[in-house]
């Protein structure tokens, strides 16, 4: 009691890597904090290795790139412009913008919004799924990425302008108890006010949800207000969402268990 046994977690993920994620989110529930902790430790570095699948934006804030005058905003680059300005003053002629380069920000190309629903119960199965997608979307959009959880209310677990570890993140997903009803409409709204933080050319928000809303408002005009909706829902239950998407112009794909979120996020993206 109260041990881990490495080679036999080893087996078992090699085994069923589904089985191996739930187990260790449902013991990072437990009531002995120690194993709780190890557990969530362990879940945490394996959830981060499964998350790895799939193409990746670039880092950082952004590159400063040289771009032409009228077509971008910036600093006036002297070096890059002087041939321009040099024939502008000895021709007695105006300069245009399409001559001179400015030094801008070139923005990342794609924001991720994961919105995460945990109404009813939180379960192993359903922690470790929400925590695989969280981590892929730090994966996959590292300068620009957020994840909010909702039932009758949603919270942001990390926001789209607040820098934060992926696996800081993925530990307070693994921290996730269900609350009763699901509001939709809310959670959507605030996935948009997350993204419009955001200068990304592309802004999608990925829902991972069975889609069926029991409270607030009607969640279809919020959800085709979106950029782009991306929807993961359960493979045995999954009706809501097929009815839901095709009502909004989402794309859905179906998920069996953690370890089939990467793929589904490739097909989707």
């Amino acid at each position: 009691m109260g041990e881990i046994d490495d080679a036999a977690l080893a087996a078992l993920a090699d085994e069923d890597l589904d089985a191996a994620l739930e187990l260790l989110a449902e013991m990072a529930g437990a009531t002995d904090r120690t194993m709780a902790a190890l557990a969530a430790r362990l879940a945490g570095r394996l959830v981060l290795d499964v998350a790895r699948s799939g193409p990746v934006s670039a880092r950082g804030i952004g590159r400063l790139t040289t771009e032409r005058a009228d077509r971008a905003e910036g600093d006036l680059d002297i070096d890059a412009s002087l041939d321009a300005l040099l024939a502008s003053r000895s021709g007695h002629r105006a300069i245009g913008g399409d001559e001179l380069r400015v030094r801008t920000w070139r923005r990342p190309a794609t924001a991720l919004a994961l919105v995460v629903d945990r109404s009813g119960s939180m379960n192993g199965h359903r922690l470790a799924t929400a925590a695989v997608a969280a981590a892929a979307m730090a994966w996959r959009a590292p300068a620009d990425w957020s994840v909010l959880a909702f039932g009758e209310r949603v919270i942001a677990v990390k926001s789209q302008d607040r820098t934060r570890p992926a696996d800081a993140v993925v530990d307070d997903v693994l921290r996730l108890r269900g609350h009763g009803t699901t509001d939709l409409a809310a959670a959507l709204t605030a996935a948009r006010g997350q993204l419009e933080r955001s200068g990304a050319k592309r802004r999608i928000t990925v829902l991972l949800s069975d889609c069926r809303s029991t409270a607030g408002a009607d969640a279809v005009p919020v959800a085709r207000s979106l950029d782009e909706l991306c929807i993961l829902a359960p493979a045995d239950d999954a009706d809501d969402a097929r009815e839901f998407a095709a009502a909004t112009g989402a794309s859905v794909a179906l998920v069996g268990g953690p370890a089939d979120v990467p793929g589904a996020l490739t097909r989707l993206l």
